[in-house]
């Protein structure tokens, strides 16, 4: 059997009538309150490239047009049956303005999800009519530039599973919304806090936070005391991180309760100390532990010997600063997820660091200021391949081949200063052409600037500083348009300053001093520099104009010259953020 034609038309016409029906009801050209309301919200404020960081910058806004259905615009979504506003991610989305109480988001009643981080209010206090999203399940102010304290009517908040509003350094919370906050939100999951000011907030207090969350961020919020002593009720925690505060004492032995726990971070509470025991109970049973970060915590009663039980899971370990004595277990470097490992200020940490069988992943190593052994030769350049962050900074380097170091394609970051290297600064460093910043100051390096550092584009930061290099600064320099600091300081260099070095156009830090230097100085072609270091060289002349039109000069030194003359500018008393200025042993005239 089937339809007739009749029927099936009828049957097609009930059928497309429904579903007509359905889409008014479901997906409606969005009421015109709520349309108007995101129009005028998008309005209050500006695209700007500067609101949000150059990684994360999509002005979802600019697809906002009048007279199209609002739920399909960027960043909006809405309840498939009522029509309603339910979310709005306008994370990275380059806001820049004032967030004032009477802005139109407000009005939009039916919000479960709202993201505003990564924008610019411009220092816009938190308004308490946030506390008026009584559906409100996810809120995320986080790095948007906000201030004042934390109205107590985000404690109103009651279905709230998530709180973000980390990263707003002028923004504190008073003990009153804290307890508020902690009374109320009986759902919550996820709270982050970080750079919040709480240094009025009682550590215990934190003790009637839901036993439910997951995760616990409250970096830099200025808490002071002892840890609580029942950490471990929070049994479901698989995030915590209270580092950068001011946490004394020892860390308590329940901490081997947070069984769950994946990251780990106490970091930089530089009166906190861990024990032997507690650290041997942490080691046996947060066996799901990815991250630890126990930077500058005290550990110099814990025998480097008792890491060795650390959980094969991790990828990430930062000991830096831990007063650590002794051998370091060998067979931490060969965790097979191990992609960060941060052992450094640890100056009586010993042991070699293995050449082979290391882990594919790893990306970042920092040993400096250790006596961990290390052998930059062929075996371990070849088992680094992953390498993006080395720091070898004051390391004990047995024997090294430089000439290797341009195997480490993915390097981003490399630091060798101060390690008594002496060669000609090799020419493989031009196969680093992801290098961010080369740091090979206070060594033996002699000859000249290769070359090859010319094919470095990305390079923001050179130090060669406190070597026996030589000749003139040729134009291996030239391409550097994204250099923002450079420090050829305490060398051999010879002839004049190129002109081309003073018109760098993201220059902000130059340090020349105590070469050869000399001739004139050029005029500056940009006003972007905060450190300019010329003295104890042969310059002479006078100073130019241009020097004294760096609105963001904080360091000028010009001293023992012998050859720079002329009157001082008057527009050197306008320089309101200069701080160090040297400019004696000269030939200079004038006052304010």
């Amino acid at each position: 059997m089937g339809f007739s034609p009749p029927c099936l038309s009828q049957s097609l016409s009930f059928i497309l009538f429904l579903f007509h029906f359905h889409s008014t009801i479901s997906s409606p050209l969005s009421s015109n309150y709520q349309s108007l309301s995101l129009l005028q919200f998008k309005q209050s404020f500006s695209i700007n490239s500067y609101a949000s960081p150059e990684d994360c910058q999509y002005p979802k806004t600019e697809s906002w047009k009048e007279g199209t259905d609002c739920c399909l615009w960027d960043g909006v979504t809405c309840d498939l049956k009522t029509g309603h506003v339910t979310a709005l991610d306008l994370s990275c989305s380059m806001l820049y303005g004032t967030l004032l109480p009477n802005n139109s988001l407000f009005s939009l009643h039916h919000l479960q999800h709202l993201d505003l981080s990564f924008n610019d209010f411009n220092s816009s206090h938190i308004s308490s009519r946030f506390g008026q999203f009584s559906s409100l399940t996810h809120l995320n102010l986080s790095s948007s530039d906000l201030a004042g304290q934390v109205p107590s009517e985000i404690s109103h908040l009651s279905k709230m599973v998530s709180l973000d509003l980390s990263w707003n350094d002028y923004v504190s919370l008073e003990p009153i919304s804290f307890d508020n906050l902690v009374r109320n939100l009986t759902k919550l999951r996820e709270l982050d806090l970080s750079f919040v000011n709480m240094s009025l907030v009682v550590p215990d207090s934190l003790m009637n936070l839901s036993s439910s969350l997951s995760s616990l961020k409250l970096y830099y919020c200025r808490l002071k005391g002892k840890l609580p002593s029942s950490m471990g009720k929070f049994k479901h925690l698989q995030y915590l991180d209270l580092g950068g505060n001011d946490f004394t004492g020892s860390i308590p032995y329940d901490f081997d309760q947070l069984t769950e726990l994946v990251s780990l971070g106490l970091s930089s509470n530089n009166y906190l100390s861990l024990e032997p025991i507690s650290f041997r109970k942490i080691v046996q049973n947060l066996t799901k532990l990815r991250e630890l970060d126990l930077g500058y915590v005290n550990m110099s009663w814990v025998a480097p010997n008792s890491l060795r039980n650390l959980s094969s899971s991790l990828s990430s370990l930062s000991l830096r600063g831990c007063g650590l004595q002794g051998k370091f277990p060998g067979n931490i470097f060969l965790h097979p997820n191990l992609e960060s490992l941060d052992l450094s200020d640890n100056k009586g940490l010993t042991g070699p660091f293995p050449s082979s069988n290391l882990s594919n992943f790893f990306s970042r190593l920092d040993l400096s200021n250790t006596r961990i052994s290390v052998y930059l030769e062929n075996d371990l350049m070849s088992n680094l391949k992953s390498l993006e962050y080395m720091y070898l900074r004051n390391s004990n380097i047995i024997r090294s081949d430089l000439t290797l170091i341009g195997n480490f394609t993915k390097l981003i970051y490399l630091d060798l200063s101060i390690n008594h290297l002496s060669s000609e600064i090799p020419s493989s460093l031009g196969n680093l052409v992801h290098l961010h910043s080369l740091l090979l100051g206070s060594n033996n390096f002699v000859g000249q600037i290769p070359d090859c550092l010319g094919s470095l584009a990305n390079l923001s930061y050179l130090d060669l500083s406190n070597n026996q290099l030589v000749g003139p600064i040729y134009s291996q320099l030239n391409t550097f348009s994204n250099l923002h600091h450079l420090d050829l300081s305490d060398n051999l260099f010879n002839g004049t300053i190129p002109s081309f070095l003073l018109a760098l156009p993201s220059l902000q830090h130059l340090d020349l001093h105590n070469n050869n230097l000399i001739g004139n100085i050029s005029e500056l072609q940009h006003y972007s520099l905060a450190y300019l270091d010329l003295s104890n060289n042969h310059l002479h002349g006078t100073i130019p104009s241009s020097v004294f039109k760096q609105q963001n000069l904080e360091v000028l030194i010009l001293a023992s010259n012998s050859g720079l003359t002329g009157e001082i500018s008057s527009s050197i008393c306008k320089l309101r953020f200069l701080r160090v200025l040297d400019l004696s042993n000269n030939s200079f005239s004038g006052s304010c």
